[in-house]
């Protein structure tokens, strides 16, 4: 598996294909936006999604955790959909995430839907974690050295004909955006002008997800 190095204030991460972050140097491993539990909080306003979206997220989320076998897993936030999301796990599900969680150190970051997260998850819940010079945070402000998630970010390029539209990570060395992991997680442009506050103009990478590698494209030549 082809994988991209992005370099976030001299630091040097693996973009994984599967939307994560890996800190080699660190042995640490960052994801965003898992959004567990989506399908359960939408059936409960009438709106029926198939209930595997949880089951699926996790057995990603396993397969990248066996890929790197990080020594610290950072989860940046909105890792349930709603406040009481954590609650309504499976048995299976919740052993599952147990399972995960064994033998490394395991921080839940706070976000925007998650604001209050329990503390009978296991690992350790904070607002924002700073190693060396980044910070991980769920809301991207733009400073120096951030690595957060939240705006979801997605890009379109054109090629020969044909337009692919990927989730991405989007970096200009200096900060990072992470891409939404979860199952039914949509997308933001990275054309929206949600991005044109935290990076100036279109100077930074959308670092595609494709089919089998990760793909550099510059922000201004996506659609």
């Amino acid at each position: 598996m082809r994988v991209s190095k992005v370099t976030i204030s001299g630091m040097t991460f693996h973009a994984d294909l599967s939307g994560a972050l890996f800190w080699e140097e660190q042995r640490l491993l960052v994801v965003s936006d898992l959004h567990l539990e989506k399908g359960s909080s939408y059936a409960t306003r009438g709106v029926l999604l198939p209930p595997y979206d949880t089951i699926a997220t996790l057995s990603r989320l396993a397969a990248v955790i066996s890929r790197h076998d990080p020594r610290v897993v950072i989860a940046l936030g909105d890792s349930f959909h709603d406040r009481t999301a954590h609650g309504r796990l499976s048995g299976d599900d919740r052993d599952g995430l147990s399972a995960l969680q064994s033998g490394r150190d395991w921080i839940w970051i706070s976000g925007n839907h998650d604001p209050a997260l329990p503390r009978d998850l296991g690992g350790t819940v904070a607002d924002e974690v700073a190693i060396g010079p980044v910070t991980f945070r769920h809301e991207p402000t733009g400073a120096q050295g951030e690595i957060a998630g939240h705006l979801h970010p997605k890009a379109r390029v054109s090629a020969r004909g044909r337009s692919m539209e990927r989730r991405c990570f989007a970096s200009d060395g200096v900060r990072a955006v992470m891409p939404a992991f979860g199952a039914y997680a949509g997308g933001l442009s990275i054309r929206d002008a949600a991005f044109a506050k935290i990076f100036p103009q279109t100077s930074f990478t959308a670092h595609l997800l494709g089919d089998r590698r990760v793909h550099a494209i510059a922000a201004s030549r996506c659609c």
